[in-house]
């Protein structure tokens, strides 16, 4: 059975950091493209970063470029999200997926909430 468990959320003030983690089992994605998504309150699911296989190409939307910052460990089959900079319009819950998502894959998601 495949899961995908997201960690390392919480509450932060504005300016300050976070680093999320997905740790991956069930299978090896390490062949993988992997994102992160956000949802936020009352909003759809977007992605907000997205890496290759082998993390040498990165993707990030407009609004977290030059704060965020995904990484992989392939051989942890794990993926990163580190959010520096955090600003309130950050706050929802975090997933990690394949990229593009497989609906089966979606887990609990980790809760960020960033205070003005």
């Amino acid at each position: 059975q495949v899961q995908l468990v997201e960690s390392g959320g919480g509450l932060v003030q504005a300016g300050g950091s976070l680093r999320l983690s997905c740790a991956a089992s069930g299978r090896t994605f390490s062949t993988s493209a992997m994102g992160w998504f956000r949802q936020a309150p009352g909003k759809e699911r977007v992605r907000v970063a997205a890496i290759s296989s082998t993390g040498g190409t990165t993707y990030y939307v407009d609004s977290v470029k030059g704060r965020f910052t995904i990484s992989r460990d392939n051989a942890k089959n794990t993926v990163y999200l580190q959010m520096n900079s955090l600003k309130p319009e950050d706050t929802g819950v975090y997933y990690c997926n394949t990229n593009p998502p497989i609906q089966s894959y979606w887990g609990q998601g980790t809760q960020v909430t960033v205070s003005s």
